[in-house]
């Protein structure tokens, strides 16, 4: 009886599964126990985000709202602004339940929730330094009072299993751990709550963002001003005091000290591998940093918005270091047919391969650049038609969706490959390289992989590793050695192997007049391991612009994270398909920047803010895909804009972000 009804039951979540009509899912939801099921299904449903529009604007703030916070159970959004508010709302009934004016005397930058408090208790930090604690049943009253970082407070953070702790990030570079039940006294001795200490990096590190796993709370996230995100085991880690000296210097037991002791193992380092290869030796400038970073609700992901950059996720399960040149053994063995080695496109590096096979054959020779599905080719024609028409994002896009397809295809890859070589944002080079490794891995016979591999890796600045390639496919590939394209290539990597040689001693000594504070960078030698250790992304989003502010968002929409949402600096936020990084919609949703995009933790609903003095409130309310009046239809040219602007000058884009209510 009960395989009778699992197998029931796995019908029926199967055809579920392959079911997106809305309607037609409430309808199946009563046959077996598929509530749930349903519930998630419906919480982003295709449809819904096709019909996503303002729904409403909630109305009350005096300033720039700069963070939002949903209760645990999406009844009530809680909202913080430059006007010193907390502000309570029912978005349903669209009308404001509480004011909270705090203490607070400069712009309050994170707002929490105490979770199992019965919304009851809601923690601020801001830029005037001071953390405070509400109980909102007790006439607004702080209950907690802390102001123990001596810069501005970023973020907060909570974990679902601790009601009475919660943690800051300072620009400091401390992360704070406060407990409720605790008398605290600021800089006491023996107050015991410096967690991390961010001056181990370097004197001017600062904490931006923090996120504690909603899995295994004992890791906490931390996101500094530079590219890096450091999850730290807490269990591994002894809090210290925050008691600070009159000269402004933190001190343990009356000691001078830079930070507590980091254990080795308590730390673990992600960074995108075109930007830790590049900055393993620590950097006093650097105009990327991550504005926000956040869990999925399975513990496994980390979602890291990096200002002057990218979106990008680590598979925290599957993360691996950066790998620049690892060719896959090659044993030779006859080609079936002479276009399986053809080389036509090595004189262009940015030619689109076609795949090429026998008439009727659909078994695998020496390659498995086969004929693929009738619907796979398509895509792939739809790809190589916008490549051809300098389209660089849509044929991204569309190779992208037909890899989701047919993982196993080596000429997607290589095909995505060059696009990106064109293209030629931040970060595609390389992950042009990546493409080409996973095109290699799939054939190791690829000759055209092998050849883009080498200009990759010329482009990127390593010379060497790109001989290495050259040679390695010219040992391979013997009868190549005089082909025209690999010349000229061979040719360019001697060129820039010279110029770099004839660049050394320069720089060398101009290093060595660099003041004393800059050397002093290079004492920490754990922090070069840590940094060369760090651990490459599995997915970037790329289209929105973060330059200006440094609290943008970026957040999972649904409960399995099937969207990436988060706001821009034109004006407007995007949202993502996380699987395939394929842009699903661009809103307009503030008259100049959009920082805060938080979904509802269980229906199709969304929060934004941003310069502007209110929330909206988005959800599935247009009538048809096409009624959305602030849909941005220009996605190409939005997406080009922001690269643009993501590239001027960094001096530039902090005299804006100091123009914008100071939320830089």
């Amino acid at each position: 009886m009960i395989g009778s009804r699992w197998s029931r039951y796995q019908c029926d979540l199967d055809d579920l599964r392959q079911t997106t009509n809305a309607t037609a899912l409430i309808l199946q939801r009563q046959y077996g126990n598929l509530e749930r099921y349903v519930q998630r299904r419906l919480h982003v449903s295709s449809a819904y985000i096709d019909r996503l529009e303002q729904e409403t604007v909630l109305r009350g703030h005096q300033g720039c709202v700069n963070c939002l916070e949903w209760s645990s159970n999406g009844r009530i959004l809680a909202s913080g602004s430059d006007d010193f508010s907390i502000m309570l709302w029912d978005p349903f009934r669209k009308k404001c339940l509480r004011n909270i004016p705090t203490k607070h005397s400069g712009n309050i930058f994170s707002v929490k929730f105490l979770p199992r408090h019965n919304n009851a208790l809601i923690a601020t930090a801001a830029a005037d330094r001071y953390i405070y604690v509400f109980d909102v049943n007790r006439h607004n009253e702080a209950i907690l009072s802390c102001s123990c970082h001596v810069a501005r407070v970023k973020r907060l953070a909570t974990a679902p299993d601790s009601p009475f702790v919660f943690w800051s990030a300072g620009e400091d570079g401390g992360v704070l751990q406060l407990d409720t039940r605790e008398q605290h006294r600021c800089n006491s001795e023996g107050n015991r709550v410096r967690l991390v200490n961010l001056e181990y990096i370097d004197t001017n590190a600062e904490a931006k963002c923090l996120a504690i796993n909603p899995r295994r709370t004992e890791l906490l996230a931390v996101g500094a001003n530079d590219p890096y995100a450091r999850i730290y085991d807490r269990r591994m880690l002894n809090p210290i005091s925050s008691y600070v000296s009159d000269g402004g210097d933190l001190l343990v037991n009356g000691v001078d000290s830079i930070a507590g002791v980091i254990p080795k193992d308590c730390v673990t380092y992600y960074c995108p591998g075109h930007i830790s290869k590049d900055n393993s030796k620590l950097i006093e400038h650097d105009s990327r940093a991550i504005t926000y970073l956040t869990f999925n609700a399975s513990g496994t992901e980390l979602l890291v918005n990096m200002g002057g950059e990218h979106i990008y996720l680590y598979d925290l399960l599957n993360a691996e270091q950066p790998v620049f040149l690892s060719l896959p053994e090659y044993k030779p063995s006859p080609p079936t047919t002479e276009s399986d080695i053809d080389m036509s496109g090595l004189n262009n590096s940015n030619n689109a391969d076609e795949i090429s096979s026998s008439p009727g054959e659909i078994t695998l020779s020496h390659s498995n650049r086969r004929k693929l599905p009738e619907y796979i080719e398509r895509y792939k024609k739809m790809g190589n038609d916008f490549l051809e028409n300098e389209k660089y994002l849509r044929a991204v896009e569309k190779y992208s969706e037909a890899i989701e397809l047919a993982p196993s295809c080596s000429v997607l890859y290589l095909n995505r490959a060059t696009a990106y070589m064109r293209r030629l944002w931040f970060g595609d080079v390389y992950a042009a390289l990546r493409d080409c490794h996973k095109a290699l891995l799939l054939d190791p016979a690829y000759i055209k992989a092998h050849f883009r591999l080498a200009r990759a890796l010329l482009v990127l600045g390593r010379p060497q590793e790109a001989d290495e390639c050259l040679k390695e496919l010219i040992a391979r590939f013997p009868s190549y050695a005089s082909n025209h394209g690999i010349m000229m290539l061979h040719k360019d990597i001697k060129e820039n192997r010279q110029m770099s040689q004839s660049q050394q001693q320069p720089q060398h000594q101009q290093h060595s007049n660099t003041d004393q504070r800059y050397n002093s960078l290079e004492r920490t030698d754990i922090e070069h391991q840590w940094r060369s250790k760090a651990k490459d992304y599995s997915k970037r989003y790329v289209g929105h612009c973060n330059t200006t502010t440094d609290i943008k968002e970026a957040n999972y929409f649904g409960n399995d994270g099937e969207y990436i949402v988060a706001g821009s600096d034109n004006e407007s936020f995007f949202i993502w398909e996380r699987n395939t990084c394929k842009i699903r919609a661009i809103y307009k949703a503030d008259v100049s920047i959009v920082n805060c995009v938080q979904p509802h933790p269980e229906i199709c609903l969304l929060a934004t803010s941003g310069i502007d003095h209110d929330v909206k409130i988005w959800s599935p309310v247009a009538p048809s895909p096409d009624e959305r009046p602030n849909l941005v239809e220009y996605v190409d040219k939005t997406v080009e804009d922001n690269q643009q602007k993501m590239k001027m000058d960094p001096f530039n884009m902090n005299a804006g972000m100091n123009a914008f209510c100071l939320n830089g």
